[in-house]
């Protein structure tokens, strides 16, 4: 049977390191089950997962040019279920619950920058611009803004200078 991107297969682990495992292979081959391929959750250490000789089901997920076989040991099998995520009460100034209702009394807040920030009127796009167009105006913006920033700079260390 040749060993094919995409095929699952049953191996036995030989060799664990710190960036991963050593997994033998059908065929007298064997791969390397990369850290971040060996569990859906963070790994911090690899025995926490596996053990010398343990059997695992592997997915080759890459052959490279020196037919090197990588796998991986989370794709070969579903992913774990994620948790329903509850509705969290509103709660005033904290994180999660989304958007607060806004009562009718409140006056609406503009999702543009305050004045002073780096976007002004002059340099808000008036429709669709090109993502080109929107660079040029932003190094625009801030070229303006860093030749302000050391004018100031140089006034302030001027005037501190003489006594």
């Amino acid at each position: 049977m040749g060993l094919e991107v995409g095929n699952i297969l049953e191996g036995k682990v030989t060799g664990i390191t710190k960036f991963g495992a050593f997994v033998s292979l059908p065929g007298n081959r064997s791969g390397l089950v990369h850290i971040s391929e060996i569990a859906y959750s963070y790994v911090n250490d690899i025995h926490d997962h596996l053990t010398e000789g343990q059997t695992v089901t592997v997915k080759i997920i890459g052959i490279d040019e020196n037919n090197r076989i990588n796998l991986s040991i989370k794709q070969a099998a579903p992913p774990p279920p994620r948790p329903e995520r509850r509705p969290q009460a509103n709660r005033s100034g904290g994180a999660g619950g989304g958007p607060r209702p806004r009562s009718e009394d409140a006056p609406r807040r503009s999702s543009r920058p305050p004045a002073g920030g780096y976007m002004t009127e002059a340099t808000v796009p008036k429709g669709p611009a090109s993502f080109e167009d929107q660079l040029k105006q932003f190094m625009a913006s801030s070229d303006s803004k860093l030749s302000e920033l050391h004018m100031n700079e140089k006034r302030s260390s001027r005037r501190g200078g003489r006594k």
